[in-house]
């Protein structure tokens, strides 16, 4: 190559290397040309609505009956009620409300850790096994997620009615324990996390099927796992019309339910008896659990369902 070649290679070389650091500058990210003005106002329209509520529960449970229809409902009143609510809450009927809290946790916790395993081996199974029905069955499953639960209560009251299960804790338990929701999750979520080559190598080493879902399959569906439970928790603990059909006894009450009574009790018996702070206030003390477990688990949210939809 002669030196003019050279020189005239070196030159295009350099006009190319221009034009591709030209490119990038053009092509990098400008947040301030991309930002969405109207998009920004919807994103807070979005949180005002779902953080409005939280705080006048949270304003509303620091005053008493008479300060909370003489004040401004989203700021506080003049004095704050909030200690005072709380001691009758916690002493009315004897403690009640702590038996009733004591009812929705277990309720909440049991079924959805029994929601969450049946919803596990039955995604599982239909990510990971081919056998005759499985696409019926599985079509069963996503039409069952479009039925309201509203419209199974009857049926399921006629049901327990003659099995003698009504007015017990297997009412509210045994129901929760299905999630339509939770098999279609764990199925979308278990055919990407669980590689088959994986399952292949576990049998070739003699593991049989069970040993293969509990000792390898399941380590790898932990974030689904957590997205079912938190679900089904939160379903759980806010079913108010379930308990309302299949329960009588005050002391088998969940939250929902039992404050309910209490509000219906008082205002029955006149406007000198009304307990509108204290079922507020009880409101507010039972939607913390709820939050602390969002945030003790949330991790499993921001890195969990993106998982099983990438393959690497």
């Amino acid at each position: 190559m002669t030196s003019a070649e050279t020189r005239a290679a070196i030159t295009i070389d350099t006009a190319r290397s221009g034009r591709r650091r030209s490119l990038r500058r053009v092509r990098a990210y400008d947040p301030n040309r991309r930002r969405s003005t109207l998009l920004t106002i919807l994103l807070w329209v979005c949180v005002l609505y779902f953080v409005l509520p939280l705080w006048w529960l949270f304003v509303s449970a620091t005053k008493d009956n008479s300060t909370l229809f003489a004040s401004f409902g989203l700021w506080f009143g003049g004095e704050v009620s909030l200690w005072d609510n709380l001691r009758e809450l916690f002493a009315l009927r004897g403690g009640i409300f702590l038996r009733w809290m004591a009812n929705t946790v277990l309720y909440a916790v049991v079924s959805a850790g029994g929601a969450t395993l049946l919803a596990t081996m039955a995604g599982y199974a239909f990510a990971k096994y081919r056998f005759p029905g499985s696409a019926a069955l599985f079509s069963i499953t996503l039409g069952a997620i479009m039925i309201p639960l509203t419209a199974l209560a009857l049926p399921t009251y006629l049901l327990f009615s003659r099995a003698g299960l009504t007015d017990t804790l297997w009412a509210i338990i045994v129901p929760s324990l299905v999630s339509p929701f939770g098999v279609y999750l764990m199925r979308v979520y278990a055919a990407d996390a669980i590689p088959d080559g994986l399952i292949e190598a576990a049998r070739v080493d003699g593991a049989g099927e069970f040993r293969i879902f509990w000792q390898v399959s399941l380590r790898l569906l932990g974030p689904g796992l957590v997205t079912v439970f938190l679900f089904q928790l939160v379903a759980t603990w806010n079913n108010y019309f379930l308990p309302l059909i299949m329960l009588n006894t005050s002391d088998l009450y969940p939250i929902t339910v039992g404050l309910a009574q209490i509000q219906s009790a008082a205002s029955a018996g006149g406007g000198s008896q009304a307990l509108f702070s204290t079922v507020i206030t009880g409101s507010f003390v039972s939607i913390i659990p709820l939050v602390v477990a969002f945030l003790f688990l949330q991790r499993y949210w921001q890195s969990g369902l993106a998982t099983g939809g990438v393959k690497g």
